[in-house]
């Protein structure tokens, strides 16, 4: 199998975390890409006319798309865990999930609007609000010690995501100081080996 991705990507790290977790990781290669607002990439464009990561393309050759979906393919091909298989187990996860990841593309959207979109055209009510989703997602898990203190599983993977994300490119948010419980799931979660070697380079 082979796996688009950037180390950069709160996403593919998602996808790589569930491949080690999995027994996976020494089966898929991954392949290094570029995606960036305002920039053509017409190669991965015929791949994934989206230009997110990461994809995933099987032996067979078909293309997964969506780091969830790409997680679930992995999961029940190795007759994993991470995905509650029915009942309102799965439902929960699922919604935890959407969550965090819509968490994730508000804190990528100000990424974006700070880093990308040219100066005098940014639009800081709209950033803030997108960073305010985030927040007000990171205080909703910080009570739920079902997540905190579940089993390791997609809710918790994405979760771990979020907060790598938080560290990595918004360093000086102060989440740790304004959810407490959340920086003791996380540094719990970094003694794990799959988190702590996909940890994203240096920004």
């Amino acid at each position: 199998m082979k796996l688009s991705f950037s180390p950069a990507s709160p996403f593919a790290r998602k996808v790589r975390i569930a491949a080690i977790e999995l027994g996976l990781i020494d089966k898929i290669e991954f392949t290094p890409a570029s995606v960036a607002p305002g920039t053509a990439n017409e190669d991965y464009s015929k791949i994934t006319p989206l230009k997110k990561l990461p994809v995933l393309i099987t032996n067979d050759g078909d293309v997964i798309l969506d780091s969830y979906v790409i997680v679930e393919y992995l999961n029940e091909i190795a007759g994993g865990a991470l995905i509650p298989g029915y009942g309102p187990a799965r439902w929960k996860a699922k919604t935890n999930h959407s969550l965090l990841n819509g968490m994730l593309d508000s804190m990528l959207l100000c990424r974006y609007e700070k880093m990308v979109r040219p100066q005098g055209l940014q639009w800081q009510a709209w950033s803030d609000d997108h960073w305010n989703r985030a927040w007000t997602g990171m205080a909703r898990f910080e009570n739920m010690p079902e997540v905190l203190n579940g089993p390791f599983d997609i809710s918790q993977i994405g979760l771990v995501c979020v907060l790598g994300y938080a560290d990595f490119r918004f360093a000086d948010c102060g989440w740790r100081k304004a959810y407490p419980k959340l920086d003791a799931f996380h540094q719990k979660m970094l003694q794990r080996p799959s988190v702590k070697i996909s940890v994203p380079p240096a920004a």
